[in-house]
């Protein structure tokens, strides 16, 4: 029995063979062995500062490599530098470090020199914007901005911002897309879909008019950061802030989305349904009865087969005995007869 009994060996292991997981570890544990917290990290990684890869292993997030986290270890000066080149500052303290009035800092901010990092809405429900510091001290140290931050704001400013114009929430999506189009690398379907979440459902479905092409992409659909309950005003807040508002930047992101959803259709097409009962009921090979035989030939038996019938008997009838066997018998009925007779 045991010589025909096929035994399998199987190893255990922590990690799928063939996945980045053996090589890679969790954003926590990336952010612990590099000395970032959780939102610092997160913005490193939104910047470009630290690569990460996509979990094959099937969890669906991001990973960060062995090497990239020795990379940047080795760096000159960390982990200082790389804390302070992902510190990021409200408006309090960004007009601290420019030197120059908070209404200042506001007004270059709102005329979209100042780009946003992040934001956040406070339990105020007010929206705190956060910027680089590294930025702004750059801004700052460059004499072409001197005009800027002392003096009157020029007139042409002045009546921008005299109309309410406030470009901190479209350089923030701006800026948030980038890092979309950086995290989805050259997957077609993952670029169209960055692009469509800054858009209202209903100009996504003015331009991608195919159900079946709306539906892949939004499988794709990034995650976008979280501010509050779901349905909650922080949460609706945030929403707005995320959405294309403008009308030349929503033609302009419709005009990417429609090219973006063009290159992603040739290159691999959206996945249409199978009809109902196809993939059960496969359709029915032809089938060619044979022929039928105008004259059937009557099967004979082989005379071996049956040695007491010849070829000349009909079929169906019982051979009919041959001459000497029926002479005997009528003999040994006389016999009989004449025996018994007194």
């Amino acid at each position: 029995m045991s010589g025909n009994t096929l035994t399998h060996e199987t190893t255990t292991s922590a990690d799928p063979v063939g996945t980045t997981r053996g090589t890679s570890v969790a954003p926590s544990r990336a952010a612990r062995e590099l000395g970032l917290k959780r939102s610092e990290f997160t913005l490193a990684v939104h910047l470009g500062r630290i690569r990460t890869l996509p979990d094959d292993g099937g969890g669906g997030g991001r990973r960060v490599a062995r090497d990239e986290i020795e990379r940047i270890r080795a760096q000159q000066g960390f982990p200082e530098v790389l804390r302070e080149s992902v510190r990021s500052v409200g408006t309090a303290e960004g007009a601290a470090l420019m030197e120059v009035t908070r209404a200042r800092f506001t007004r270059l901010a709102r005329l979209g020199l100042l780009v946003p990092v992040s934001f956040y809405i406070n339990r105020y429900r007010a929206v705190v914007w956060l910027y680089l510091a590294d930025e702004l001290r750059q801004f700052a140290s460059d004499e072409r901005n001197a005009a800027l931050l002392k003096g009157r704001t020029p007139e042409g400013l002045r009546d921008q911002l005299t109309e309410g114009l406030d470009l901190r929430p479209r350089n923030w999506r701006g800026r948030h897309l980038g890092f979309l189009l950086r995290r989805a690398d050259d997957d077609p379907w993952s670029r169209a879909a960055a692009v469509a979440s800054l858009l209202d459902p209903v100009e996504v479905s003015e331009v991608v008019r195919d159900p079946c092409e709306r539906s892949h992409l939004l499988r794709f659909r990034p995650t976008q950061p979280s501010h509050g309950v779901p349905g909650s005003p922080s949460a609706q807040l945030a929403e707005e802030i995320m959405t294309a508002a403008d009308p030349d930047e929503i033609d302009w992101l419709r005009a990417d989305l429609a090219g973006a959803v063009d290159a992603a259709r040739r290159q691999r097409p959206a996945p249409r349904p199978v009809p109902r009962g196809a993939e059960h009921h496969p359709a029915p090979k032809e089938h060619h009865p044979a022929p039928k035989e105008r004259h059937p030939q009557r099967r004979v038996p082989h005379p071996d087969l049956h040695p007491a019938r010849s070829a000349s008997t009909p079929p169906g009838l019982a051979p009919r005995p041959p001459k000497t066997e029926a002479r005997g018998r009528i003999r040994g009925l006389f016999g009989r007869l004449w025996r018994r007779d007194p």
